[in-house]
């Protein structure tokens, strides 16, 4: 389910998410760790090949998230909210 626009959301609601992703950017930080070093394991192991590029994959989408992150500390800071 997408979420809805940051900027029809209520305070409530954006401190909520605000939570949210404070306690997922901690996850989002070991996993991004976990898949550079599996990449770079595997390329010093087997060489360039599809091990190497198929953890940086998920790297990307995890940094993509980041994007939303932002948008919700401009919005967070619009509204005068801490």
């Amino acid at each position: 389910m997408p979420s809805p626009e940051l900027s029809t959301l209520t305070d409530e609601q954006l401190l909520a998410e605000r939570k949210k992703m404070k306690s997922n950017a901690i996850l989002h930080g070991v996993l991004i760790g976990m898949l550079i070093g599996i990449a770079v394991y595997s390329t010093v192991k087997n060489g360039f090949g599809f091990f190497t590029l198929f953890p940086l994959f998920f790297v990307l989408i995890l940094f993509r998230n980041r994007k939303k992150e932002e948008a919700l500390k401009k919005e967070l800071k619009n509204r005068d909210l801490k």
